[in-house]
């Protein structure tokens, strides 16, 4: 067929089949050069074939970090290196957004209200930066292809009315030329089903990578917002990881759902509404009118609040979520204790509530969904007979028996019949198309209730983050630590008043000066390393004050529990750095095995496979290896002070005290927190905390008359209950004489 001849045959076709077939074609069109543009974009972002030496080193090194700051993931790919840029969240715009998430009341509820409204506006902004963006591009042409899936409805249903009157009417020509146009709809129709499903997963899965990433730069902020570290003393904030990975992802699935669930149902309506306008007349309308309101108050009646179910359903996840994480990170101490028993137990408490909950809404929902679909499935459908009707059975001509001529030998044919019955296929099918359209409605709406739960969980997440004012940056005056009049307290969350532990306290510490916290356990001895870290503010009067050098070359702490971050056994040692880092400050694996020499670690590579072996090190290495990383840590990035806290503590005492020696060789001072009265030698101030109620607290030098006179009275006491150790033992063989006669 010549161009001219299908030009003809498309201008001859009803407006509303032209108008399907044009906006199919520029779609295929659109997506066809999209398509194969992408296989050239692809190339761009990959190398060429990489040999297996550039592949370990893109898996030892991670990524490439570029002038702008921009991290460039290196991704090994079928022999290839695929390059992936991460740009992380501006610092200035993380401030700006924080005005947008104020602190929601804790007397809200999950609804369809203005604060619902407000808070996913917040949320969408971070999502939707801009028009332009690919989430914006996204969401347009999802929004084109449910348009276009509407008007093909409206093609299609036209098209079924033309193809039954062509067959009462017996125009097999007609009929033949109706099933051709069936096919060609056939394919833009099936084409845009499946773009739909498909846009509406890829809208999902971007919303989720740009929330992802925008969360974990401001949840992962280091100093001074060390918002992971405050989330939950600070900010209340109970089960983050839940947060950032459950309910982001259900947030994103939530929403591209029930976009589309609503768009498209609502285009459904008000085309198909206005196209059965034409054929049911004013009453028919009217009628449609009041069926829609009359669903919409029985519906609303009957939902329940599945906003605050889900809010609800979500948190107890998380609490079954968390159970589980530590139990697989705290196996080894449990399995000492023997507690799997006790350890099921909790699990199936926490679970029992989830699965209650969860049973509650299904009990729920039964009475809901018995009657929305009695009204949506069968009191719509009746509706729909009796609309279809009203043009027939209120006519003032009933008599449909007028006949048309027809060539000799041929059957009469009826136009009248013919005609009615392509409007009653076409209303129907419209009408059965505006029912569903109708039900997913309704449908939607329990769906933007749920929405509204994640929602409110989301906000959460970040007003939280967003509230937590970076904590103050302590002064630098050079290669000093010093406290002025600083309360030590526990953060609490705001309008709790902070548990105080050290009231008052002052000191002053220059290079060399080595100090030394001891008292009793639970007295704030660890507290006071967390305000020297930056990891608590300092509280007190206007004279408080900290003073430190900045960052992990000036302090450097070293908690008693030793972290092993996932990554080789090199990573172990540079800990917080990464490779990259390694290899640009020009540090090499000789100065790692001296390293590993000074705290008695040299045989780790030999016995483990290499400096880029990666295993689970928090299972592989001992207790008292862990701690002697975490010394290997301090002795690699050699700050000027570091504040050890009880680090040692599974170290045996003459590989501690070469520990200590190598530091202070190394130019480091130290801040030790221990009970251990083996390690005063080392040091020259010692700072003990009484832990009484005043918060009392006494500093003095190591080896003065007082130091010295405090020991004599600790010996006094220590011989005083030696003393005692014969009245004890001859009380024991009383009590076992005692005993042995009760037995007889």
């Amino acid at each position: 067929m010549s161009l001219r001849a299908s030009v003809d045959k498309l201008v001859q076709l009803p407006r509303t089949h032209r108008s399907a077939i044009v906006l199919a074609a520029l779609a295929i069109v659109v997506l066809r050069g999209r398509l194969l543009r992408l296989p050239k974009g692809i190339q761009k972002r990959r190398q060429h074939a990489a040999t297996q030496e550039e592949l370990d080193q893109a898996v030892q090194q991670l990524y490439e970090t570029a002038p702008d700051g921009t991290k460039v993931l290196l991704v090994p790919h079928r022999h290839q290196i695929v390059k992936v840029p991460l740009k992380p969240t501006p610092a200035k715009t993380l401030a700006a957004d924080a005005k947008r998430f104020p602190l929601a009341p804790p007397s809200h509820k999950p609804n369809l209200d203005k604060t619902f409204l407000s808070q996913l506006r917040a949320i969408l902004r971070i999502a939707f930066r801009s028009w332009h963006s690919k989430e914006s591009l996204i969401l347009f042409t999802h929004s084109f292809f449910l348009v276009l899936r509407t008007v093909l409805s409206v093609g299609v249903a036209r098209l079924d009315g033309r193809l039954v009157r062509d067959i009462v009417s017996a125009d097999g020509r007609g009929f033949l030329k109706g099933l051709g146009l069936w096919f060609a709809l056939a394919i833009p129709s099936t084409y845009t089903n499946t773009m739909i499903h498909h846009l509406q997963a890829k809208l999902s899965l971007r919303l989720r990578t740009k929330l992802t990433r925008y969360t974990h730069d401001l949840y992962l902020a280091g100093a001074p917002d060390l918002r992971y570290y405050r989330a939950g003393p600070e900010g209340g904030l109970d089960g983050a990881a839940q947060y950032l990975t459950s309910d982001i992802a259900a947030f994103c699935d939530a929403f591209a759902q029930v976009y589309g669930n609503v768009l498209k149902p609502s285009l459904d309506l008000l085309l198909f509404t206005s196209q059965l306008s034409r054929t049911l007349g004013v009453r028919g309308t009217l009628l449609l009118f009041l069926n829609y309101y009359a669903t919409v108050k029985v519906l609303r009646a009957v939902t329940p609040a599945f906003g605050r179910l889900a809010a609800v359903e979500a948190r107890l996840e998380g609490e079954y979520r968390a159970g589980m994480g530590r139990v697989g990170r705290e196996s080894e101490e449990v399995a000492f204790y023997n507690g799997g028993s006790r350890e099921r137990e909790i699990l199936w408490r926490a679970y029992n509530r989830l699965v209650k909950h969860i049973n509650s809404i299904y009990k729920i929902r039964i009475a809901y969904e018995w009657t929305e679909d009695y009204v949506i499935k069968y009191l719509w459908s009746a509706a729909g007979y009796a609309l279809i009707a009203v043009p027939v059975l209120l006519t003032r001509r009933r008599n449909v028996s007028v006949q048309t001529g027809s060539a000799p030998g041929e059957r009469p044919i009826d136009d009248q019949v013919a005609n009615r019955t392509e409007t009653y296929i076409s209303s129907r099918r419209l009408l059965l198309s505006l029912a569903d359209a109708g039900g997913r409605l309704m449908y939607a709406y329990k769906d933007l209730l749920e929405l509204a739960g994640l929602t409110t969980r989301l906000y959460t997440l970040l007003s939280t983050l967003h509230s937590l004012a970076p904590l103050p940056t302590p002064a630098d005056a050079g290669p000093v630590v010093a406290l002025t009049d600083v309360d030590v307290a526990v953060p609490a969350p705001a309008g709790a008043a902070p548990l105080v532990l050290v009231r008052r306290l002052s000191l002053a510490l220059r290079a060399g000066e080595h100090l030394m916290v001891t008292g009793s356990n639970g007295v704030g001895k660890t507290a006071v390393a967390r305000v020297l870290a930056g990891l608590w503010a300092a509280q007190g009067a206007g004279a408080a004050a900290v003073v430190r050098p900045p960052g992990r070359t000036g302090v450097f702490v070293v908690p008693q529990r030793a972290y092993m971050v996932a990554g080789t056994l090199l990573d172990q040692i540079i800990y917080p750095d990464a490779y990259p880092d390694f290899v640009r400050a020009g540090r090499t694996h000789a100065e790692l095995a001296e390293i590993l020499a000074a705290v008695n670690l040299a045989y780790l590579p030999a016995r483990e496979g290499g400096w880029g072996t990666r295993k689970e090190w928090r299972d592989v290495l001992s207790g008292g290896e862990k701690q002697r990383m975490g010394m290997a840590r301090v002795f690699y990035h050699r700050p000027q002070f570091a504040v050890l806290d009880e680090c040692t503590s599974a170290v045996s005492s003459d590989v501690e005290g070469r520990m200590y020696e190598h530091a202070k060789a190394l130019g480091i001072t130290l801040i030790t927190i221990s009970l251990r009265p083996s390690l005063m030698k080392y040091h020259t101030q010692l700072l003990t905390l009484a832990g009484d109620a005043r918060g009392s607290w006494t500093l003095a030098r190591v080896g003065t008359a007082a130091e010295r006179m405090g020991l004599d009275r600790e010996i006094v006491a220590l011989e005083a209950r030696l003393g005692e150790v014969a009245g004890w033992e001859r009380r024991v063989r009383e009590l076992a004489r005692a005993l042995a006669v009760e037995e007889q």
